[in-house]
């Protein structure tokens, strides 16, 4: 394993505990939602968090089709990104959550983004 795979191999495994603390974060915003927001948008929201958990699982566990779990676990990020602008622009969350939220998803992303440039450039079709 040369040097830019261990890179990549540790990216992989920063993703998780980084998901892992977004998904607390956003769990706890999602219980302070107006009751009916919380139980419409709100689980939109944590089914797409948790797919994009078993999406960053699978990535670690499959040698073929990484980039499609990749660009899968990308889309989910956008999707959240679009639910969080939605509770912003109706006031259910304030300032500060959406720019805590809005700051670990782009942490997220940028992981990501390095680990689907790597997997584009390095995978044989």
């Amino acid at each position: 394993m040369d040097k830019k795979d261990k890179n990549i191999s540790n990216e992989q495994l920063i993703l998780i505990p980084k998901e892992q603390e977004y998904i607390q974060y956003m769990l706890e915003v999602i219980l302070k939602l107006p009751r009916i927001e919380k139980f419409n948008i709100g689980n939109e929201y944590k089914t797409s968090m948790y797919q994009m958990l078993e999406n960053t699982l699978y990535i670690s566990k499959v040698s073929q089709d990484r980039l499609d779990y990749l660009n899968k676990i990308d889309a989910r990020l956008n999707c959240q990104r679009i639910y969080l602008r939605i509770m912003y622009k109706n006031k259910w969350i304030d300032e500060k959550k959406f720019q805590v939220a809005i700051s670990k998803i782009a942490e997220i992303g940028r992981i990501l983004g390095g680990l689907i440039k790597y997997y584009a450039q390095n995978t044989k079709k």
